[in-house]
């Protein structure tokens, strides 16, 4: 792309939204004292809304080396597409973009303790980032209670496609306390606490704020300043998952998370999932999701005037907003005939909707009206994700 166009990075909350949702099809919690199995996993991933696709592979390699030690790796890839509201409305073009990550990771066995430990590294034009962490899990109570210890270290760096000189950094630390319990036959609980700090550059170098040319007169319309955000950030996060297992092979599910940080951000959701078996084989899955957020104490949709205050944001993700998310999925168990050292095998698909609801972010396509009155955005989108795994 010319190197006049403006780009906006793709780490945003719908690249991550991937991964989260990917992880959904993992148990509730690993029990410490044993090895994750030995698998492989391909995936294709596909997230489509707001005028952004994101799409690519994923395959993930998981074997034990000894009894007491296993080691993985992982490979995944966004291909990003954009032509987002953010695009759109600063007369930016279409832009095309490819993130490539690699993870590697080992699990090594002490009596009842895991020690963990790995690296990600991910790549893309302007944004490099390396994540380092460490964790322990120990068993406890006749393997009923499982204490997990969890901490990594992020070192990022930020650049700017459209200015060479612009180079800035990002350090984020994550600190995780998780307690699983047996509570009956039927009833598996988790409870999590993170305490996760960012330092450095923490907005986007592309993306802009307005303000009002005329305070006292809205219908001379609006100009734009840069972003400013601080350079610190602290957020708590509490979360209480269940998994309750019914006779009949099937399983209902539940969560509750809180939010909040130091930039005044509070949200919270609230998920319930099902799965039910059909026959032998086939698995379906369905599951619903609320969210709810608060805006960050400095953003604004429209600021009466340049330089209103020290910090400023116009990042729908920090604006007050709600989203649904409607998920299906269906599963189908098998034994490969042509591969006798595969234990067993499945294939996998499954599909989310989403609505965002956005409550102070105003659609700037809407022209022909005075500032600060164009109507509420919002936008849906749908996330796909087709794999198959092999368990050996």
């Amino acid at each position: 792309m010319a190197a006049t166009d403006i780009r906006f990075s793709c780490n945003t909350p719908a690249r991550f939204l991937l991964l989260a949702l990917a992880l959904l099809l993992a148990p509730l919690q690993a029990i410490a004292s044993v090895l994750p199995a030995d698998r492989a996993d391909v995936m294709y991933h596909q997230y489509d809304g707001g005028g952004m696709t994101i799409d690519g592979p994923s395959v993930l390699v998981r074997k034990a080396v000894r009894d007491d030690l296993s080691l993985s790796a992982n490979y995944y890839v966004d291909q990003v597409s954009s032509a987002s509201i953010d695009v759109i409305t600063t007369g930016a073009s279409k832009y095309s973009e490819e993130r490539t990550e690699f993870t590697v990771s080992g699990d090594y066995l002490l009596n009842k303790t895991i020690i963990s430990g790995g690296y990600t590294g991910s790549s893309e034009n302007d944004y490099e980032a390396n994540t380092y962490y460490f964790g322990i899990a120990q068993d406890f109570f006749g393997d009923l209670s499982t204490l997990s210890l969890n901490y990594s270290y992020g070192a990022d760096d930020v650049f700017n496609a459209t200015d060479e000189a612009f180079e800035d950094k990002v350090r984020r630390q994550n600190y995780q306390f998780s307690w699983s319990q047996v509570m009956t036959k039927n009833l598996v609980m988790n409870f999590n606490y993170n305490i996760i700090t960012d330092e450095g550059y923490l907005n986007n170098p592309y993306r802009s704020v307005r303000f009002l040319i005329n305070d006292e007169d809205p219908s001379q319309g609006y100009s734009f300043q840069p972003e400013l955000y601080p350079r610190t950030r602290t957020s708590h996060a509490v979360a209480a998952r269940g998994r309750y297992f019914l006779p009949y092979r099937a399983a209902f599910s539940f969560e509750y998370r809180r939010f909040n940080d130091t930039w005044e951000v509070n949200a919270y959701n609230l998920q319930v999932g099902y799965t039910h078996p059909i026959r032998e084989n086939w698995t379906l899955d369905v599951k619903y999701r609320y969210y709810s957020q608060d805006e960050a104490e400095f953003y604004s949709d429209l600021f009466p005037e340049i330089n209103f205050q020290n910090y400023l944001a116009r990042d729908k993700e920090l604006s007050e907003f709600t989203s649904n998310n409607f998920g299906i999925g269906l599963g189908y168990e098998f034994k490969p005939a042509w591969a006798s050292w595969v234990e067993k095998a499945s294939a996998n698909i499954a599909l989310d909707f989403m609505e965002f609801d956005y409550s102070n972010f105003r659609d700037l396509r809407v022209q022909g009206v005075p500032a600060g009155s164009e109507p509420m955005y919002n936008f849906d989108a749908t996330v796909t994700r087709i794999f198959i795994s092999a368990w050996f």
